[in-house]
């Protein structure tokens, strides 16, 4: 995400509201709007087979699959962000058309721009997220996927998938799929 902060101050309300009739998508970040930018080719060839993939894997599970134009809420830190694939089991989901609040998984692509804030400050805000299980990141630079899992203690716990191992998974989801699949037609 490339962020262009934009004053004033906006309740949450003011946001949904702003973000509804808005032709391009912001982020919210403690009353203030961040105009996400465009994405390259690599990109979007990554989030679509993942988000393929983890369709055909959860339908009919009561698992929804969501992809970067739904927002998730994170009430506790006042921030609204658009993951590039987030994914809910929760029912109560259901009740917030516009934006999620109980996510178990959330995927980030990561980009020269958006790398040190997915993994930093983003992530930092995600963990407050009681729900979520896994917060995964994918490089669009070479094959490799981390997944940052919570633990039964509640700590955050990294595993890498490289070209080495072939698979990765979501035990969230007891979801796999081989990185051959994923970056499928992705040039470097």
């Amino acid at each position: 995400m490339v962020a262009t902060p934009k004053e004033p101050y906006f309740s949450p309300e003011e946001y949904l509201q702003i973000e509804e009739q808005s032709p391009i998508k912001h982020e919210y970040i403690d009353g203030r709007l961040f105009a996400m930018v465009g994405a390259s080719q690599g990109y979007n060839i990554l989030r679509g087979n993942l988000l393929v993939a983890l369709h055909g894997h959860v339908r009919s599970s009561g698992c929804r699959v969501f992809f970067s134009d739904i927002k998730v809420r994170i009430e506790q830190r006042n921030r609204f962000f658009y993951p590039d694939i987030a994914v809910s089991c929760d029912a109560r989901d259901r009740e917030t058309p516009l934006y999620l609040r109980y996510p178990n998984l959330i995927v980030e692509i990561l980009s020269d721009s958006t790398e040190a804030f997915d993994r930093g400050d983003k992530f930092e805000d995600y963990q407050t997220i009681e729900t979520l299980r896994e917060y995964v990141l994918v490089s669009s630079k070479r094959p490799l996927v981390q997944c940052f899992r919570r633990s039964n203690s509640g700590l955050w716990e990294l595993q890498s998938y490289t070209e080495e191992q072939g698979n990765f998974q979501f035990s969230s989801l007891d979801f796999s799929l081989t990185l051959e699949s994923l970056y499928e037609d992705v040039t470097f």
